[in-house]
């Protein structure tokens, strides 16, 4: 069990290097992956073997982390998450309920001789998430792509290519319907590619199709 001092630690009350990883009882954690001091992993989560798992990351209930999966420090994997290897996500990365991470292009459950499929009988491919990026509830990353850094992706999307960083994409499939700064919000256009953050007034530059600080 997880208990509230351990809960006011994910919540920023201390350091989250300076505690150790809590697992709640329920976890089924495979002894050889690696969790990170500071981390919190609820109730019915896996953690399947060779998983890294930053420091300070939070582990939601019923989330399924695929083996070798890579998860940087300070992520956020909220309840019935599915993170199929071979994912990566850097660090600060907020991952919605019930989001899913695809890992076959041509999903088949039998060869054509009719046995059934092994791992060596497929290539797995992943889902690459840069630091910052959000993806909201229910979202499909569908691999291989890769989510640029402080981008946001809508509840529901079904996000089937690249995403730029800053980028905000909704839809099915997802498409780019306007920019967000590092505070998540949605950035003000005032014109000639100058676009500005209502929360922390941070000012970026749109040039080529792309955005960056300016």
């Amino acid at each position: 069990m997880i208990d509230q001092a351990h809960a006011d630690t994910a919540r920023g009350a201390s350091r989250p290097e300076e505690v150790p990883a809590q697992i709640a009882a329920s976890a089924d954690i495979d002894p050889r992956c690696r969790i990170g001091a500071g981390s919190l992993v609820w109730h019915l989560a896996q953690v399947r073997e060779f998983a890294q798992i930053g420091s300070g990351t939070i582990i939601g209930r019923g989330v399924y982390i695929g083996p070798g999966v890579i998860v940087g420090r300070n992520c956020k994997i909220q309840n019935y998450a599915l993170v199929y290897e071979p994912a990566l996500l850097e660090n600060g990365v907020f991952v919605g309920p019930g989001v899913v991470f695809t890992n076959d292009v041509f999903p088949r459950a039998i060869n054509v001789d009719g046995s059934r499929k092994s791992n060596d009988d497929w290539e797995a491919v992943g889902v690459t998430v840069r630091t910052g990026a959000s993806i909201g509830a229910r979202a499909v990353c569908v691999a291989p792509l890769t989510i640029g850094r402080w981008s946001l992706i809508a509840a529901g999307a079904v996000v089937t290519k690249d995403v730029q960083d800053y980028a905000l994409v909704a839809g099915v499939p997802a498409k780019r319907i306007g920019w967000v700064g590092r505070a998540g919000a949605a950035l003000r256009d005032e014109g000639d590619g100058v676009f500005v953050c209502p929360v922390t007034g941070e000012k970026y530059l749109e040039s080529g199709g792309a955005l960056g600080l300016a």
